[in-house]
């Protein structure tokens, strides 16, 4: 049995499928017919990990690693080739229904909004679904609607909407009947940068003030970084990496950035002596530098080359990723 101390454990899970294989051609396809030959493809490679209560994780890899899957796999709508899964005590493959009111799960490519009805109808859609109290009901979805600011949104129907005010109904239909464990996958797909900062706040606040359990997959790692104190990175269906985003990027590309705007334009060769440069124009430039030498290097540029202003960062986030997953 997996230990219950997390509320979603995963132990050897696996998801293998098998797949016809055919080569190009008529004779191909009419042989086909009688005698088939498959591959098995490993989405989902025997992977262990376990989360713990109200914790934001970031579920990472590039395309086709095997994160929907697992999602699915954890949300009940795929079965498991092997291992074992559990979600709040419950084997999501069984969809109980005490299972399915604790979670929920959001597909930012796909919709559950009617597209003719405005979204309100959703709402209660879901309030029938989930046999909602009216008073619990009319009090969540205050709550959501307030923290979301589409008040006046929801009444209109689905088509008259842009994707962002989509995006947010879609984020509150999935969230009305009040769930501790939330999968979401891609949720500030398609969205511009201010609306993907709203999202991303609601998320956090819904997950404070509930103490609800999220895993994350993105691929845009601005959600990644503001939302997830811990990743877990998977590649070609098998575990890469489980730990603090922080240890992540020190571990994958030690160092700081540091960006220097000067008064004038720097000497190339006093810049490759305080470190790598990795950008550099007329009055800017941005270095590699290891981090017990920043201090020494951002000293030297104020004192010796003009430095005017400065900025230290973590090197950025979609850099270290393409280091892991290469």
């Amino acid at each position: 049995m997996l230990p219950r101390s997390g509320v979603i454990s995963v132990r050897g899970l696996q998801k293998i499928y098998r797949v016809h294989k055919r080569e190009p051609g008529f004779v191909a396809s009419v042989s086909s017919l009688f005698r088939r030959k498959y591959d098995d493809v490993r989405a989902v490679d025997g992977i262990d990990f376990e989360i713990e209560p109200g914790e934001r994780v970031g579920f990472l890899g590039p395309n086709g690693a095997g994160k929907t899957t697992t999602l699915k796999m954890l949300a009940g709508l795929l079965h498991p080739t092997a291992g074992e899964a559990r979600v709040d005590g419950h084997e999501p493959k069984r969809r109980g229904e005490a299972f399915l009111r604790k979670i929920t799960l959001v597909l930012g490519q796909k919709q559950q909004l009617i597209w003719d009805l405005p979204p309100s109808e959703t709402f209660e859609l879901n309030r029938a679904i989930y046999g909602l109290p009216r008073d619990a009901f009319d009090k969540t979805q205050k709550e959501i609607v307030e923290l979301l600011d589409i008040g006046d949104v929801i009444k209109r129907p689905t088509r008259q909407l842009s994707l962002g005010e989509r995006m947010k109904c879609e984020l509150a239909a999935s969230l009305v009947h009040g769930p501790k464990v939330l999968f979401l996958d891609e949720p500030t797909i398609g969205l511009d940068v201010s609306m993907q900062t709203i999202v991303r706040d609601f998320i956090r606040r819904y997950n404070e003030e509930r103490e609800a359990t999220v895993i994350l997959t993105s691929h845009n790692m601005a959600d990644v970084s503001a939302l997830c104190p811990r990743v877990i990175v998977i590649n070609h269906g098998k575990l890469a990496f489980d730990g603090e985003l922080r240890d992540l990027v020190q571990r994958t590309r030690p160092g700081k950035r540091v960006a220097f705007r000067f008064g004038k334009k720097p000497e190339r060769a006093a810049l490759d002596a305080l470190g790598e440069v990795v950008r550099m124009d007329d009055e800017t430039a941005e270095l590699r530098v290891p981090s017990a030498k920043v201090s020494e290097v951002v000293a030297h540029a104020i004192a010796s080359m003009g430095a005017e202003d400065l900025t230290v960062t973590d090197p950025p986030l979609e850099e270290v990723m393409a280091d892991v997953f290469a």
